[in-house]
């Protein structure tokens, strides 16, 4: 059974001079996970190196951002793997001291950064998620957003000649949640496309 996690984690470590700051949170996409990736960039200027790795929405994916190649993403991807995470972001973001660690020392680090954080992960059971865009009458908004109370999380609402609305919901739970809200609005739901 694969697991998330509830909230964020971090550690810290000083290995030769140099200092990795680790994090492990959830996310539900790769888009989200760029945004903290960047997020960190402009909150650590004076960082070497921001590495990170990605399991989630199905997806896997890694980087070591400048260092040696597989001695940062791949190896930090593969303690994700054995802690069975999904829907989870590891950031790792380096300090360099002055002396170099080699391959092996670089491997042991992140592995270590990411690890260390999930030492004090509080785990659940992942739960795939999806995405669903519709519009709907201004007379129907409260009622939209009243059923939005549900476990639904708003992602995105905008106000034209409709009410447009972007959620996530448990993906097991979408098709039951949609056609019970459209009933509700006597037919006024318009279903979108999924945004490119």
């Amino acid at each position: 059974m694969p697991y998330t996690l509830l909230a964020p984690c971090h550690s810290e470590l000083i290995l030769k001079k140099s200092r990795f700051i680790g994090c492990v949170q959830a996310v539900h996409s790769r888009d989200e996970a760029a945004r903290i990736v960047a997020g960190l960039r402009a909150e650590h200027p004076k960082a070497n190196h921001v590495c990170w790795a990605l399991m989630a929405g199905g997806q896997s994916a890694a980087a070591d951002d400048g260092e040696p190649s597989g001695t940062a993403g791949r190896p930090m991807l593969e303690v994700l793997r054995h802690h069975n995470l999904h829907q989870v972001l590891a950031t790792v973001v380096r300090y360099f001291g002055g002396v170099k660690l080699g391959a092996g020392g670089l491997v042991r680090a992140y592995t270590d950064a990411v690890a260390q954080a999930l030492l004090t992960a509080e785990k659940q059971e992942a739960v795939a998620l999806t995405e669903l865009r519709f519009a709907c009458d201004y007379v129907h908004e409260g009622l939209v957003r009243r059923a939005l109370a549900d476990g639904v999380q708003l992602l995105d609402v905008q106000h034209g000649e409709r009410v447009h609305w972007r959620v996530r919901l448990p993906l097991a739970e979408a098709d039951g949640w949609l056609q019970a809200l459209s009933a509700q609005c006597h037919g006024g739901l318009v279903v979108l496309p999924a945004a490119e």
